[in-house]
């Protein structure tokens, strides 16, 4: 059986609302609904992480958690086309072939139950203390070991003030969004029941369009999804009235691909990808408007990269 060393344990969040992107992935879905895994250790000194993303990253889902969020939306493009009501034609096209891409992924022919998803990658969170204006938190690393079946005590690791090592939870039985590798495994093939999971299962904003895209943003970030699965959730993805093409974006490791995006309450939300593998790199919020937190517009306000996805034995061995 594998042991976990003895870390300090943290309260995490109740709940999984990635409706910002804080990117990526300091939510830990582990409570009703999964949403929103990332909560930092609560606050210090009196400052509150702050998750700007209509999600980010997120993701970002999982388990995990590190980082109390805020909200934050994206509010349609205005300029990339689309019809009120729809996404526009390039993101539909691109969505497409991102689909297409991700059902050719491989993942490992067995996976046990007993072993752990780990994810390496690079976050820069928003960081917000009370009286004072945001700011967003310098690029640093984060690791994370997820339970392949949600039943075993997973582990964080992220190198930002001393969080250090936090024990995550098992996933609370029953939940729909639990982002464990075999939950995902029930998860819709179909598009059209896909984007009616997504809606049902998403929430946090003011936007239900803008909680869906989000919820997808959250699932391919920080898990592990089946290629179909996957497949289907791109597909839907492009059903979302309002979604858009980035043609560059820029993850937090500096990677340049093209992104679908939304925009919702002044903030832009992209999801990048490889312009030509159509890999799935990161995320990136940007201010489209000026914000009241004290963002200006064009600043970045959170973003994330994915630089490893694997299969390991146990919490905390690395690939």
């Amino acid at each position: 059986m594998n042991q976990l060393p003895e870390f300090p344990e943290r309260d995490l969040p109740p709940g999984r609302h990635r409706l910002l992107k804080e990117h990526l992935m300091t939510e830990i879905r582990q409570q009703e609904g999964q949403k929103e895994r990332e909560q930092e250790g609560q606050q210090r000194a009196g400052g509150t992480p702050v998750r700007t993303r209509a999600t980010w990253l997120r993701p970002a889902i999982a388990a995990a958690a590190v980082a109390a969020v805020a909200a934050t939306v994206v509010v349609a493009l205005p300029s990339s086309g689309g019809r009120s009501g729809s996404a526009s034609q390039e993101a539909v096209a691109l969505l497409g072939d991102i689909a297409l891409a991700a059902e050719h992924q491989k993942v490992p022919d067995t996976i046990r139950d007993d072993q752990f998803v780990y994810i390496e990658s690079k976050v820069g969170y928003t960081t917000q203390e009370e009286g004072k204006p945001a700011r967003l938190d310098p690029v640093h690393q984060r690791e994370i070991w997820l339970s392949v079946d949600g039943t075993r005590w997973g582990l964080l690791e992220e190198g930002r003030d001393g969080l250090g090592h936090v024990k995550l939870e098992p996933n609370t039985p029953g939940i729909p969004s639990n982002t464990d590798y075999r939950n995902l495994q029930t998860l819709p093939t179909d598009p059209d029941k896909m984007l009616e999971w997504l809606h049902k299962n998403s929430d946090g904003g003011k936007s239900e369009d803008q909680n869906t895209f989000v919820l997808v943003g959250d699932l391919v970030g920080e898990s592990l999804l089946p290629p179909d699965v996957a497949a289907a959730l791109f597909r839907a993805a492009a059903k979302i009235p309002g979604v858009v093409v980035v043609p560059d974006s820029v993850d937090a490791a500096g990677r340049h691909g093209v992104a679908v995006a939304r925009v919702d309450d002044g903030e832009r939300e992209e999801l990048i990808f490889d312009k030509k593998t159509k890999e799935y790199l990161g995320e990136r919020d940007v201010a489209v408007e000026d914000q009241p937190s004290g963002f200006k517009k064009g600043q970045t306000t959170g973003s994330s990269a994915i630089l490893k996805r694997e299969i390991v034995d146990k919490a905390g061995q690395r690939p």
